[in-house]
This record gives C-alpha cells, structure tokens and sequence, in this order.
C-alpha cells in the first residue's frame, strides 16, 4: 500500500536520490524546513520503508568489476521450498547487485558485477552448483547508457 506524501516529502526523496550525502541542514534548507520538522519527515519516510537507506554511488570498474552480465534463469521448478532455496543461494552470491522473479520466458533475472570473463565462469559454476535449472543465458553489458537513475517521484506522483 502506497503511502501518502505531500510535495516536501517528494522534494526530499528526490533531493536523497540524486545526492544521498546531503547534511540534514542542507536537506532542510533546500525544502524550507526546520532542521526538526525535517528529521521527523525523514523518519516517517524512513519507518514507512519508503526511505530505504543512502549509499554512494559506486563506479565498479573502477574498482576492477569491469564485467556487468545480465543472467537470464528458467527452471521446471516453481514449488516455494525450492524457490525459497534458490532465492537464499542467489543472495549469498556477493556478485549478485539485482535479482528479480519476472514473467514472461524466464523466471528470474539476476544483475551481477564481475571483475572479468573468468570472475563470470566462477559465478556461473557457483550459480548452477546443486540446483536443476532448465536454462540459464548471460548478455554482457557492452556500455551502460542510463543506470541507477533517480526515481521521477515529483513528475510521476501527483
């Protein structure tokens, strides 16, 4: 269930996406809010989950993670024990960023962050190890054109 928010709260989530740094000063400044009145609308984002942390915003090759495959999964398994299973396995991949359940031909999409083409073969063998997958495809980022892109909350949310 969506919560509600008015145009302040908008304008601080929006403020958090594009600058996750911002002192709570400079994020009440912004907004025409009281340092107080500012943490309190912070909070509530915060407890509703609708404000679920700031990060830095990291480039991976630069670290030496140079390799992003997007890896496409379909399996004859849909029981929730073996979906539970899964789920917890892929989770303990640290190479994993994403991992979704789609619809459509495949049933799961994961994004993982390699270092190179051996770094993926080592993901791969530890993605597969102990589970019957019907299929699983890779497509390798060649560049990434838009990424981590800021919600639209104030153009969307009217």
């Amino acid at each position: 269930m969506p919560i509600q928010t008015d145009q302040i709260d908008r304008r601080l989530l929006e403020l958090l996406q594009r600058e996750g740094g911002l002192s709570q000063r400079e994020l009440a400044a912004r907004v025409g809010l009281s340092q107080n009145a500012c943490w309190r609308r912070l909070k509530r984002l915060e407890e509703t989950g609708a404000l679920r942390g700031r990060r830095a915003d990291i480039d991976p090759a630069k670290l030496g993670l140079g390799l992003t495959v997007f890896v496409m999964i379909r399996t004859r398994h849909h029981a929730s024990d073996w979906a539970r299973a899964f789920r917890t396995h892929v989770e303990a991949l640290p190479e994993v960023v994403d991992f979704h359940r789609i619809g459509g031909h495949w049933d799961y999409m994961i994004k993982a962050v390699c270092p190179d083409m051996a770094g993926y073969d080592h993901f791969y063998q530890a993605l597969i190890k102990d589970f019957d997958i019907e299929a699983v495809t890779g497509h390798f980022a060649m560049e990434a054109i838009l990424e981590n892109r800021p919600l639209a909350i104030r153009s969307v949310l009217r």
